[in-house]
């Protein structure tokens, strides 16, 4: 009974609160902390895409595993602190070549959407980490995806309008050239995860 009620806890949990299940606001804090760096070293992997205002980035790499790894509150105010230090000078966001990697222009920018849209989808996927279901394929895959989909549905919107391009050159330009690349993360991402809870499990229940 005693195994079982563990196995119980131990599926509601986030991957941080069940390798560090001591929660202080001092805990919080440094995996804040932590996570604003993880966030802004992945994004100073940038390739830039020829004909794309867009970079390859290691952002919505960074996003995936903050938002299941922390839940939606800490993982939200992880992403909401590294825009707002970066809106406030920090040079935390990735390499443009016509634009500074700080400052609120980057917001404004015709690529700010997808940085909004990066902070909707890490609630939305660490709601649903806190719900299991980073916890088997079935479900880690469409969590990743739906993710995914929020990040480029805010990112070509406000690319189209503030460009005003058509719908055609916005995909074009702001989602085809990643296609692959996402497909990756997400690949490796949801492909990993029920992985290392099976793992988790294992050993909390021994």
């Amino acid at each position: 009974m005693e195994k079982e009620m563990t196995s119980n806890r131990v599926q509601s949990q986030t991957l941080r609160s069940a390798v560090f299940p001591a929660s202080t606001a001092l805990t919080h804090s440094l995996f804040l902390v932590g996570g604003v760096l993880f966030l802004s070293a992945l994004a100073q992997i940038a390739i830039p895409v020829p004909g794309s205002p867009v970079p390859v980035t290691g952002q919505t790499l960074g996003v995936f595993l903050i938002a299941t790894t922390y839940g939606a509150r800490l993982a939200t105010a992880t992403f909401a602190t590294y825009l707002l230090a970066a809106i406030a000078g920090a040079p935390l966001f990735a390499p443009s070549a016509t634009l500074p990697n700080h400052g609120l222009a980057r917001i404004t920018s015709a690529t700010g959407g997808y940085l909004i849209g990066m902070l909707v989808a890490t609630f939305v996927i660490g709601y649903l980490a806190q719900r299991k279901a980073d916890q088997k394929f079935r479900t880690s895959f469409p969590m990743l995806i739906l993710g995914s989909v929020i990040i480029f549905a805010f990112g070509l919107t406000w690319l189209r309008f503030s460009l005003e391009m058509s719908w055609s050159q916005a995909i074009a330009v702001g989602l085809t050239p990643f296609i692959f690349g996402e497909a990756l993360k997400i690949a490796i991402t949801a492909t990993s995860l029920p992985l290392i809870w099976k793992r988790i499990s294992r050993k909390l229940n021994a």
